[in-house]
Order: structure tokens, then sequence, then C-alpha cells
């Protein structure tokens, strides 16, 4: 059997393959009222699809800490009893498919209060706007030239923020999650403090690499902290900018090096396995991509710390995720849009492979 289709084991859990959806954000929660934040049919249907077609984890899109750390109103959310009593439904669904739920803990930080993406291809809301708010930040410096200019965090605003992530993964264990991902890429909050580009600090959250890293490593102790011992806490990273990587560009950036230390320190708080993307801090920042581009960053964060890691970026053909299994680059890949446009990749895969996902007995005749 391919390596692609072994199962996985991490702490008390077993996922049951390498084949896992990296979280997407739907914007498709009510963005007022009793429900707001919460889960609907639609993220029933999508997350069910996806475990219906064999795929051994699956993260949801970045969920919020709090209402202001959604990046759009229309974001889920676990920062209340609503929000987890209708996530216990897609939970238990998953877990019938034989897939480990997960969920990616998140607050946006600046890059909050934005429209969807398919609408005015998700402009900031300014907060005089309907369902529009200020956005927060380490500093005052907006995501983008049109973007508005963040609320710089106070230390005590900076301790809450650490509290509510504790608070998500408390609710997401009672919601039946089995793995929590701490979201610190892609330009949210945790990566804007990660990064010199969007942290100006002088105090001990900013300013060397140690001080940078502080709201990060807080959050991971409070998380680990609150998260049930026997499952697994794991870390979503940029694993840079793409500003250190265009010699045209000398603006300073969240580095791959900056990453493998990093990696180090995580890996000492008890975090589980990285999850390496890149990207999404500098919306202008010029890069050439192409199939598993973001593979590499992976690769050596396993090969220079030991820590495991999942390799996410324009991973399509199942030769191509059974490589990279096998050549020890990743312990699991990462699909994202590849699962939307198929969300039986992974039983497609199989057959290609000569490897078995679980399928419903519903279709076994298949």
């Amino acid at each position: 059997m391919s390596t692609l289709f072994t199962p996985y084991a991490v702490r008390s859990l077993t996922i049951p393959n390498r084949i896992w959806m990296a979280a997407m954000c739907q914007y498709s929660a009510a963005p007022e009222g009793e429900t707001v934040g919460a889960p609907t049919d639609w993220h029933f249907a999508h997350l069910a699809a996806r475990a219906s077609g064999g795929t051994g984890l699956i993260i949801t899109e970045a969920t919020a800490v709090s209402p202001e750390g959604r990046i759009s109103p229309y974001d889920l959310g676990i920062w209340n009893d609503t929000q987890v009593a209708a996530f216990q439904r897609i939970t238990a669904f998953l877990k019938t498919q034989g897939t480990v739920p997960g969920i990616q803990l998140a607050h946006a930080g600046r890059k909050a209060s934005t429209e969807r993406t398919w609408v005015d291809r998700g402009r900031q809301i300014t907060p005089d706007e309907p369902y529009g708010w200020k956005p927060v930040g380490p500093s005052a410096i907006p995501f983008a030239e049109s973007s508005t200019t963040p609320h710089e965090l106070s230390k005590e605003q900076i301790a809450e923020i650490v509290q509510q992530f504790a608070d998500g993964a408390r609710r997401a264990a009672a919601a039946g999650f089995e793995v929590a991902e701490i979201h610190g890429a892609h330009g949210y909050l945790i990566h804007q403090f990660l990064s010199p580009h969007s942290n100006r600090r002088t105090d001990e959250y900013g300013g060397s690499f140690e001080g940078r890293i502080r709201f990060a490593l807080e959050v991971v102790e409070a998380v680990r902290a609150t998260w049930p011992e026997e499952l697994p806490v794991f870390f979503r990273i940029s694993a840079t900018d793409w500003l250190a990587e265009n010699p045209e560009d000398d603006r300073e950036g969240w580095t791959a090096d900056d990453t493998v230390r990093f990696a180090k320190e995580l890996q000492a708080r008890g975090v589980d396995l990285m999850d390496v993307s890149t990207g999404g801090n500098a919306p202008d920042a010029r890069i050439e991509v192409g199939p598993g581009y973001q593979v590499p960053f992976a690769e050596r964060v396993r090969n220079e710390t030991g820590l495991p890691v999942a390799a996410v970026g324009m991973i399509t053909e199942p030769a191509q995720a059974q490589d990279i299994i096998t050549s020890g680059k990743a312990d699991a890949v990462l699909l994202a849009r590849e699962l939307l446009r198929n969300p039986y990749w992974a039983r497609h895969a199989a057959a290609e492979l000569g490897g078995e996902v679980s399928a419903p007995v519903q279709y076994h005749y298949a």
C-alpha cells in the first residue's frame, strides 16, 4: 500500500490516512443575530462531502475566537455555546465517516472586517459601514494602502486575546473536535506579530525575534494548557512573507530561517505538527508559483528540527502527493482547492495508486 494511505498516529489519535483538508473560508455564517458565527447547513454539506470522500482529517475554515477576530462578518466563530452546539452536529457526522474533525482557531487582526471574496474582491469594510468594525494589530499599520489603520493593541488587550484563544480551545473540545490548529499564517494576527513587516512595537512584544514570537508562544501555551492532553495541537505558519526571496524588495519580513528557529520553540511547548504554508502578510509581494511550490519549506522544517509537518500548496495529483510522503518531505499533505473541485479526491487517488480509504456503506456497490 502507498504510504499516502497509511495511518498517522499522534498522541492518542490515529488519523486514517495522510490526505487532509486545509482550512478554507466559506463566508457563509450569519453576520448577526442569535446564530452569528455558527455553522449552517452549507457548512455541514461542505464538510460532510469531503468526509464521505475519504479525507483523513478535515480542518474547518479559520474559526474566530472573538467577533472582532473574524476576517469577515460571515465567518465561523467559537466564542459562544450556540456555536458549540451547531458544530457538534458536524463533528459527530465526520466521525461516523472515519474522518478526524479539526478546527483552526484564528484571529484576523488587521485583516479583519472585509467583504466576502466574491463581493468587491473582499475589500475591507470600514467601521462606519454595516457589519464593519475597526481592526486591531500589533502596530498601527494598515494591511494595504486602501485598508483601515488598525488599533495598536495594548498589553492588557493582548492578554485578553490570549485568553480568548484558550476559551476557544475549551469550546472546540466540547464541540467534538479532535485536532486544534492555531492559525499563525496568512497575515492573521499571530503572523502580524511574528513579522517585522507588520510588527514595529518597541515593548516586549516587538523588536527582536524573541519579542516578536512572544505573543504566539503565549497563545500556544494557553491553548495547550486548555486543550485535552491526549489530543494534538497543530500550528499553521507562513514560512516566509516572500520579501527576502525578492532581491528587488528591500523590506524586512518573516523568513524561512525564522520559521525553522520558531519551530523548535513550538516543539518545546507541545505543538505536535507544523502546517507549513507561505505568504499573506505583504499583499504586494511578488512570487512565482508552481505545483508544490511550498513543499520545500515544510521539508526543511522536518529535516532541521524533527518536528512533523504537513505540506500544502498546489498539490493536485495523486502521484505528486505520494512522492511528498514517500520521499520524506512531509508527514501528510493538505489539499485545498483541489478538494473543492473533487470531494472524492482521496477515493480516486486510492484507485489510481492501489490504496484504500474509508467509503460510506451506502457506496459500497460503486
